[in-house]
């Protein structure tokens, strides 16, 4: 009878869930966290164990994959493009199925999960891609010298599947909701920025003005330049650039469009 107890006692345990990795905490404040999701499951875990039920442990949705994109659950996405931007910042697309929507609205943003050296990681980014983009969404990453995450974004090839979960974000973009939108960015701090600015100038109706300053090293550095002379060209748009360096195609520390 001992031995029945123990071996069932010792089943329990491989079943209770394991606490996150502070590495595994993105720290961008989101709801629910790995940490609300772990207490969350750990409470199912210690309610199932006391009442002997182990049918109670299958609300755990980590296990199959819904059909639309969770909070709570990371979802496989296939990476269809990688573009080097400059040596250290890639755009990456992924690929959605039957030119679905991802169903971000501007202004959230996903958590990407990275596994390096055995070592679960995760961090926030923002999609650049239009919300209404059908068949695909697009993101810009930084990748340093150090990082862990920047080693599995170089990893990345196209045909490469990496896991996301969202939306995350607190601030709903709203047409027409505020008479003037003043946009501060550093690099690729500009990343939440575009799905705003597409979301207002795509609108016609919209007539929201906006003043875009992005702060960047060099003139040939600037992220998504195309993207932001063209909208520059809108009534509407004033973007300007603040250079920290003098670059080889720019005489000036500070221009604008």
């Amino acid at each position: 009878m001992g031995e029945r107890e123990e071996d069932d006692k010792e089943a329990w345990l491989q079943l209770r869930p394991v606490e996150p990795l502070p590495s595994q905490c993105c720290g961008a404040g989101c709801s629910p966290c790995v940490f609300d999701l772990y207490q969350r499951d750990l409470a199912r875990w210690e309610a199932a164990r006391a009442s002997k039920d182990r049918s109670l442990l299958g609300g755990k949705e980590s296990q199959s994959c819904p059909s639309k994109l969770s909070p709570e659950t990371f979802l496989a996405f296939r990476i269809s493009a990688v573009d080097k931007l400059t040596k250290d910042t890639y755009r990456v697309r992924f690929a959605l199925p039957r030119n679905s929507q991802l169903g971000l609205r501007p202004g959230q943003h996903l958590i990407l999960r990275g596994i390096i050296d055995d070592l679960e990681i995760q961090r926030a980014y923002t999609p650049i891609s239009p919300a209404n983009a059908e068949g695909y969404f697009e993101v810009l990453i930084k990748c340093y010298q150090t990082g862990l995450m920047s080693r599995y974004v170089e990893s990345w090839r196209a045909g490469d599947t990496a896991f996301w979960r969202g939306p995350f974000g607190g601030f709903f973009y709203k047409p027409n909701q505020y008479g003037e939108l003043l946009m501060l960015a550093a690099g690729t701090g500009l990343a939440p920025m575009v799905p705003i600015l597409h979301s207002i100038t795509d609108n016609a109706d919209d007539e929201t003005f906006i003043t875009l300053v992005g702060c960047f090293k060099t003139f040939e550095g600037i992220y998504l330049k195309a993207f932001l002379q063209e909208q520059a060209r809108f009534w509407n748009v004033r973007i300007f650039f603040v250079l920290s360096q003098r670059g080889a195609d720019f005489v000036n520390s500070e221009d604008s469009l």
